[in-house]
């Protein structure tokens, strides 16, 4: 530690803050951070950059009527410069500017909606220095230069963000995919990220202490790190959720949102004899103390409320489902959160306010502390059961409440006794089959790891693996971790066109009440463009169809979830038979490869029992 007091260099176009450990220097008025010296090193940034391409925060926005969610990228730039807080502990300088749609390029009149797809900061590290990455602990790899991914070193694949490496500048790399998506985390993992610089050793990370600003709730994933070599502090993506995840303003609506504060973290080695992944392991010891330390103290804006100014919410979360239980189930490992008011699961598409989600204890007691006030819904959802729960009446937070919601009961969907069920309620595609990747499209990182699902191009093994039939899966014979394939995704034809795919499940019931009413749960863990129609027993009957749903993009980017959607489809008992049944679950969109569908689970429940 350094015992120097923290100085702010004022000049005409920069302005330093240097504590003696570091310095850092940002552009005037614009607040682009341009430099950042530490430990020998002149500038952590890539200097062979302009200024403004260094470190900033960078928008994607449109107005009213664009379609997709590819807006005009925006790098955000100070009009004027104030310092907040200078002393010899704390410096704290200021940057803004009023937004004027009419002069950001695309003229925009006030009566437009304005939308926001991605607001993010990035960080562009020196490409000679930064050369080894880590996400997680079993997510960390040297990593490719940017040159690798030009037109004379790499192939283009299905996507912008896939390139296959052919003449990497390093052959270490070569036949490898890099696509930065393949690095996505989601958000509750999301916490400490980034680069590790070998000569000198130094390490450059990224740490979230809360994701309280953060749109889309714990499950929404995110960008991290990737080739570049970029660091990206993320707060509102439409990755892997598409439209429904697009902030839209209306004219003349106000809207605040305070994002961050992130806290980057520099480290290097204080024994000769320590390996570069001590620095590692002292950034997750560091975000530990970070995330103890939330909400921090510091911040001079009255728009970031302390410790004091928030609330607390405690309570039991249990489960009531009489055909498992005839008492309470505990509430174990449940996701608890409060989000803005709205509908059922509501917050996973939720991006104006602000979210706060901790998980449930064994017992299902949980503890949601550091709450900012406001109006909000209490939340919740369960491994290991359907749905979605709320609390239907707001609960508002006011400064230093501790309020008890007591026992909270959730009663997930469900009619009758479970007849036979596919996969495990969890938001995700992860415990289906998940294929080898082919041989030419390898990232060594994913090779007999647990996220085997993050290698490239896993929608094509499907016609491999079904050239010309469609699954079948025969309950009580069939195991869905190697008989069903984790997305209904399309087959490609001979002459390069696309067909929608039919999936069947075969099963048998010893008796069936024709004046009964049974029940097929579906819920999904994702869709892109797609439409499921389900049939009983027959392919050519009337359907019944989700219709055409979402714009997550997951099996483009390389996830195992996005959006969850539960259906609930009765089916008359006159519609089966004793003995040979048949589901028929056909997606119909098919103009290319990468629409589709993943399920989460599958249930058919017998009629009610009372």
């Amino acid at each position: 530690m350094s015992n120097q007091a923290v100085q702010l260099h004022i000049q005409e176009r920069h302005v330093v803050m240097d504590n003696g450990i570091l310095q850092v220097t940002l552009s005037k008025p614009e607040g682009i951070v341009t430099g950042i010296q530490y430990n020998g090193i002149g500038n952590l940034l890539e200097d062979l950059n302009d200024e403004s391409n260094r470190g900033y925060w960078d928008l994607v926005w449109s107005k009213e009527g664009s379609t997709g969610t590819t807006g005009t990228s925006y790098v955000i730039k100070g009009e004027s410069f104030r310092v907040v807080v200078e002393n010899e502990e704390q410096v704290e300088i200021s940057f803004t500017r009023m937004w004027d749609p009419f002069t950001r390029g695309q003229a925009c009149s006030p009566e437009h909606r304005q939308e926001v797809y991605n607001a993010s900061i990035v960080f562009k590290l020196r490409k000679d220095k930064f050369h080894y990455m880590a996400v997680a602990d079993n997510r960390q790899r040297p990593m490719p230069l940017p040159e690798d991914r030009f037109p004379e070193r790499g192939k283009p694949l299905a996507t912008p963000e896939a390139v296959l490496l052919v003449n990497p500048v390093e052959v270490e790399f070569k036949g490898e995919v890099d696509d930065k998506y393949q690095y996505s985390c989601e958000n509750k993992d999301l916490q400490v990220h980034g680069w590790i610089c070998c000569e000198p050793t130094v390490g450059f990370w990224q740490i979230t202490p809360s994701n309280e600003f953060r749109s889309g709730g714990p499950l929404k994933q995110n960008l991290s790190s990737h080739v570049g070599p970029i660091n990206l502090a993320m707060f509102l993506s439409a990755h892997y959720s598409g439209e429904d995840m697009v902030l839209k303003l209306k004219p003349g609506e106000p809207w605040k949102k305070v994002f961050g504060p992130v806290f980057i973290y520099l480290n290097t080695l204080t024994d000769d004899d320590d390996e570069p992944q001590c620095l590692w392991e002292d950034a997750k010891e560091q975000m530990l103390n970070e995330v103890q330390s939330w909400p921090y103290s510091f911040p001079a804006s009255e728009d970031f409320p302390s410790s004091e100014q928030r609330g607390c919410v405690n309570g039991r979360f249990q489960v009531q489902d009489r055909f498992i239980s005839d008492y309470c189930i505990p509430g174990n490992g449940a996701y608890v959160g409060l989000a803005p008011p709205g509908e059922v699961g509501s917050w996973q598409s939720e991006c104006k306010g602000y979210q706060f989600w901790t998980k449930a204890d064994p017992e299902g007691y949980f503890s949601i502390n550091n709450i900012r006030t406001g109006d909000y819904n209490f939340y919740a959802w369960i491994p290991g059961f359907i749905g979605d729960y709320r609390n239907d009446e707001v609960i508002t937070i006011t400064p230093g409440c501790d309020l008890d919601l007591g026992d909270v009961i959730y009663k997930p969907p469900r009619d009758g006794p479970t007849l036979w069920e596919i996969g495990i309620p969890n938001r995700s595609a992860a415990e289906f089959y998940i294929p080898d990747p082919d041989p030419q499209y390898i990232n060594k990182l994913y090779v007999d790891h647990p996220d085997r699902f993050r290698q490239y191009g896993l929608w094509e093994r499907y016609a491999d693996l079904y050239p010309d039939e469609d699954l079948v899966y025969t309950v009580g014979t069939s195991d869905y971790a190697k008989d069903w394939f984790f997305a209904q995704v399309t087959r490609k034809k001979d002459d390069n066109s696309y067909q929608g795919t039919t999936w069947q499940i075969k099963f048998k019931l010893d008796s069936v009440q024709n004046s009964g009413s049974y029940k097929l749960r579906l819920a999904l863990a994702t869709a892109n463009v797609a439409e499921l129609q389900v049939r009983i027993n027959s392919p050519e009957t009337n359907p019944w169809s989700t219709g055409v749903i979402g714009h997550d993009n997951t099996i483009a980017r390389h996830g195992i979830h996005g959006l969850y959607r539960l259906y609930s489809i009765e089916v008359p008992g006159s519609e089966l038979v004793e003995e040979d049944n048949t589901i028929f679950l056909t997606q119909t969109m098919a103009t290319g490869p990468l629409q589709g569908i993943m399920y989460d689970y599958i249930r058919l429940e017998g009629p009610p029992m009372f």
